[in-house]
C-alpha cells in the first residue's frame, strides 16, 4: 500500500508537467482534398468522407473499420478529455461517412494509473494505431510498443523513456530540445529582466519530475537565469506552505517555477500573497491553464502574477479569431454537450485530425507503414488551424513558436509577448539540451528497426 501511494502521488506530479504541434504530396496541409471527401476541418479540405473499400490489409483495418486505442488514466485521475476528444472526433468523422468510408473507432484503454502494460498489450493485440492519449507513468507501456511495432500520435507524453521514443510523433518538439527556450527567454530578457538574477524552483520531490525540472532549470540558465533558491516538497503535499513562502521572500525571488499540482501552488500562492510578497512571475504551468485554477486561487490572481506556456495551442477564450478552434467547440457542444474543452482535449483531437489527414491519403491498401511515412510529410502543420505550425518531417524538431498566457481576474488571456504570427510568436531560439538525461527508448533497444514495419 505504501508503495502505490508513493507511485501514485509521483504520477498526479508527472500529470502536471505533461499537461503540461502533410500532406502525400509534400509540405503543406492544403492539398487536394481524396476521392469521395465531404467533411472540412479548419483549413484542411475533406478530412473526412464516404467511399468504398475492399482490402483487410493489416491488424486492425478492414473494408468497413479502422480501430485505434486512445491510452488514458481516467480509471484514476477522472479526467475525460482523451476519451471525450475520441468520441467527438470519430462521431463528427463517422457522420461524415468515416475515414474514405471506413468507420473509425477508438477503444478507451484506461491505464488506471498502474495498468500500462496490460493495455499496451491489449493494444498490441487489437488496434492500428495509438492516437490522441497519454498515461502518467507512459513508460512502463514503451518497450511492449517498440516490440509490436505499434505507431502512436499521443496527445501529450510524460515520462523521458517515452518522450521523443521511435515509431512516435507528436508536435510538442523534439526530446533533444528545451520546448520552452522561447519562453523563458522572453521572460528573463523581454519582460521581466529585473528577475533573472533570482530565479527559484520548487518541484514534488520525485525522481520523475526532477528530471523534467532539471531540464526547465538547464533551460533558464541557457536564457541567462540564475537560480537564488531552489527547494523540494513531498509528494503528497503539505498542510501548511508558511515556511516556503517565508524561505522564497527571503531569498528576495523575483521569478518562481513550481512543478506540482496546481492545487499545492494556489496553497503557496495564498501564503505567499498573506506575506504581502509578490513575485515579478511564477510559472504555473500549461497544466494550470483552464478555469479551475483560476477559481481556486481566488485573491492570489489579483495580486500574483501567473503564466503559463500553453504550447503553440490557439488560445481558447480567442476561438472567435481561429475558425478551427471555434468549430472544435462547436463539435463538442454537439458530440460531448457539458464536457469541457480543456487544453488536453484540443491536445488530444489534434492527434485525431493528424491520423485522420494520414490515414486517408493511403487509400484501401492502408498501413502502417503508409500511414507513419504520411504523417513525416507534414513539413507545416498546424492541425487545421488548432497549432502554430510545426514541421513533424523532423522527428527530433526544436519548436520555433510559443504563446504565452495570463491569468487574470477576468479569466486567461494572452500575455503581451510580443506574437508576430496570429496567435503565435515564432522566433524562439532553438536550445538543444547538454547535460545527461535519461535517453528515449529506441527499436533497437528491443531488437527491432523501420524495416519491420512493412509487414506489419
Amino acid at each position: 500500500m505504501r508503495h502505490h501511494r508513493a507511485l501514485a502521488a509521483i504520477a498526479a506530479l508527472v500529470l502536471v508537467v505533461s499537461g503540461c504541434g502533410r500532406d502525400g504530396s509534400g509540405g503543406t496541409e492544403d492539398g487536394a482534398p481524396v476521392a469521395g471527401a465531404s467533411a472540412d476541418f479548419g483549413t484542411l479540405k475533406g478530412l473526412c468522407g464516404p467511399g468504398k473499400q475492399t482490402l483487410a490489409p493489416v491488424q486492425g483495418v478492414t473494408a468497413d473499420e479502422i480501430k485505434v486505442g486512445t491510452l488514458t488514466d481516467q480509471g484514476y485521475d477522472k479526467r475525460g478529455d482523451y476519451a471525450d476528444a475520441a468520441k467527438v472526433f470519430t462521431s463528427w468523422c463517422n457522420d461524415a461517412g468515416g475515414i474514405n468510408g471506413r468507420k473509425l473507432t477508438a477503444t478507451i484503454r484506461d491505464a488506471k494509473l498502474m495498468e500500462v502494460r496490460q493495455r499496451m498489450l491489449e493494444a498490441c493485440r487489437e488496434d492500428f494505431f495509438l492516437v490522441g492519449g497519454g498515461s502518467a507513468l507512459d513508460s512502463l507501456g514503451v518497450k511492449d510498443r517498440l516490440s509490436c511495432m505499434l505507431p502512436a500520435l499521443p496527445a501529450t507524453t510524460t515520462m523521458v523513456e517515452n518522450t521523443g521514443s521511435d515509431l512516435q510523433v507528436s508536435p510538442w518538439g523534439g526530446a533533444s530540445y528545451s520546448r520552452y527556450a522561447g519562453y523563458f527567454t522572453w521572460l528573463l530578457k523581454e519582460a521581466y529582466p529585473g528577475s533573472a538574477g533570482a530565479v527559484g524552483s520548487i518541484v514534488g520531490d520525485s525522481p520523475v519530475t526532477k528530471v523534467l525540472n532539471e531540464q526547465v532549470k538547464e533551460t533558464v540558465e541557457s536564457a541567462g537565469g540564475t537560480f537564488s533558491y531552489s527547494d523540494t516538497y513531498p509528494t503528497a503535499g503539505i498542510a501548511d506552505w508558511t515556511p516556503y513562502a517565508q524561505a522564497i521572500k527571503s531569498k528576495k525571488v523575483k521569478g518562481l517555477v513550481f512543478y506540482g499540482n496546481f492545487t499545492d501552488l494556489v496553497k503557496l500562492e495564498l501564503a505567499l500573497t498573506n506575506l504581502n510578497y509578490r513575485l515579478d512571475w511564477i510559472d504555473a504551468n500549461a497544466y494550470s491553464y483552464g478555469p479551475a485554477f483560476l477559481k481556486l486561487a481566488g485573491k492570489a490572481i489579483g495580486f500574483q502574477n501567473n503564466l503559463a506556456d500553453i504550447g503553440g495551442v490557439h488560445p481558447l477564450e480567442s476561438a472567435s479569431s481561429s475558425p478551427a478552434t471555434q468549430q472544435l467547440i462547436d463539435l463538442f457542444a454537439k458530440y460531448a454537450p457539458g464536457a469541457p474543452v480543456s487544453l488536453g482535449a484540443v491536445r488530444a483531437f489534434t492527434a485525431f485530425v493528424l491520423f485522420a489527414k494520414a490515414a486517408g491519403s493511403c487509400g484501401d491498401d492502408l498501413t502502417r507503414k503508409c500511414a507513419y511515412e504520411a504523417v513525416l510529410k507534414e513539413s507545416a502543420w498546424t492541425a487545421g488551424g488548432l497549432l502554430a505550425p510545426i514541421d513533424l518531417s523532423q522527428i527530433d524538431a526544436p519548436l520555433k513558436c510559443f504563446n504565452v498566457e495570463q491569468a487574470t481576474p477576468d479569466g486567461w488571456k494572452p500575455a503581451d509577448f510580443k506574437p508576430n504570427q496570429g496567435a503565435f510568436r515564432c522566433d524562439a531560439p532553438v536550445y538543444k539540451l547538454t547535460r545527461s538525461y535519461v535517453k528515449p527508448m529506441k527499436l533497437e533497444d528491443v531488437g527491432r528497426s523501420m524495416a519491420d514495419l512493412e509487414t506489419r
